[in-house]
């Protein structure tokens, strides 16, 4: 049986840096881009204002996600990541059950994100994951294809 943890670390551990560089290697080929080009500052994810979670399966880094202030009450979600060694084994599902409890218990009201029409996968995970669509905002929200998704908390 596998061992699932999940760890708040920086934004800069070297975890999550490996995990970032491999989901922005996934987001630049589906996309022919840079992956994406969203000012980000590392610190953003410095509680209590946002959060950086690494999961590990059986000691080994395999998926990640982060949540920024947006606004009063929204967490934002960013670098939902799961590396092909954590895929259909749960990790996406905790991570982001993770990443709603930690915006959840900073007090915010909801969880938002955008992703793209890519990235079909995705948006099958946020829907089944109780996420409805939302108005574009953030970095691409005039972009063609992006698709914008927000849950209660």
């Amino acid at each position: 049986m596998e061992h699932l943890e999940i760890r708040q670390l920086p934004f800069t551990a070297p975890e999550s840096i490996a995990l970032v560089t491999d989901l922005l290697v996934d987001l630049g080929a589906r996309y022919n881009s840079s992956g994406d080009d969203t000012p980000i500052d590392a610190h953003e994810f410095d509680p209590p204002h946002g959060a950086f979670l690494v999961a590990f399966l059986d000691g080994a880094p395999v998926g990640c996600a982060g949540w920024r202030s947006h606004g009063d009450d929204d967490a934002e979600l960013k670098r939902m990541y799961t590396a092909p060694a954590g895929r259909r084994k749960g990790v996406a599902r905790a991570v982001l059950r993770a990443i709603e409890d930690s915006a959840r218990a900073a007090g915010r009201k909801r969880v938002i994100l955008e992703t793209g029409d890519k990235q079909p996968e995705a948006i099958a995970f946020y829907v089944a994951n109780g996420y409805e669509r939302i108005t574009d905002f953030g970095y691409y929200k005039d972009a063609p294809g992006v698709r914008s998704f927000g849950r209660t908390l």
